[in-house]
């Protein structure tokens, strides 16, 4: 199964390539076009900032290539926020795979000023309203690893939630087309279930 992991200077890309290797793929990380059409499985990940990750794409041209693609896709944590029609952070123009603002979170409400709700959320945090091939074999409220200051809004393309402040898409389902808030990849057996889902469960 030939398997890519899309390189645009977003950080975060060998911890993705070695929860491949576990399941016993080796994906190749390219920017090539080429590459991208002829994979099997195509991986969209990401630690970084909109705007600059934006910008690498469209000077390679893969901001028109992607929304085109046909065989399974998953982003990953930046990988969902470009997926989806516009950031608040440095106000930038996405993919527009989703239909889906993404916004931060506000933490200047009293609530907020709970010690577990500061911005950005960075560790465990529950799945809930679970409803895709995706999480084939996870109960709900299982937990997964998020670190983001940035949320997707929820919509009808949502197929999980979770909470932080308040309720937010972790997750994201069009067509072909998936993306997660947290990371897989950090998430012990619960993330490694999923991304054997996507290459076994998602045709």
């Amino acid at each position: 199964m030939k398997t890519v992991i899309i390189k645009y200077n977003a950080g975060n890309i060998r911890s993705v390539i070695y929860a491949f290797e576990r399941l016993g793929v080796t994906p190749i990380l390219s920017d090539d076009p080429h590459e991208i059409q002829t994979a099997d499985r195509v991986i969209f990940p990401g630690v970084g900032e909109a705007s600059t990750a934006m910008k690498y794409l469209k000077e390679r041209k893969l901001d028109q290539l992607i929304p085109t693609l046909r065989q399974p896709f998953l982003g990953i944590c930046l990988g969902l926020q470009l997926m989806c029609r516009h950031s608040t952070e440095g106000n930038t123009e996405c993919l527009n795979v989703f239909d889906v603002a993404v916004k931060k979170f506000n933490n200047s409400s009293e609530q907020s000023q709970n010690e577990n709700l500061k911005v950005p959320q960075i560790g465990w945090n529950a799945l809930q309203n679970l409803q895709s091939p995706l999480f084939k074999g996870l109960e709900e409220k299982s937990y997964v690893y998020f670190v983001h200051s940035f949320y997707a809004e929820q919509s009808p393309y949502t197929i999980a939630e979770s909470t932080h402040i308040h309720p937010f898409s972790a997750a994201l389902h069009q067509d072909n087309f998936y993306a997660v808030q947290f990371h897989p990849e950090k998430s012990s057996q619960i993330g490694t279930q999923i991304l054997n889902n996507f290459l076994r469960e998602i045709v």
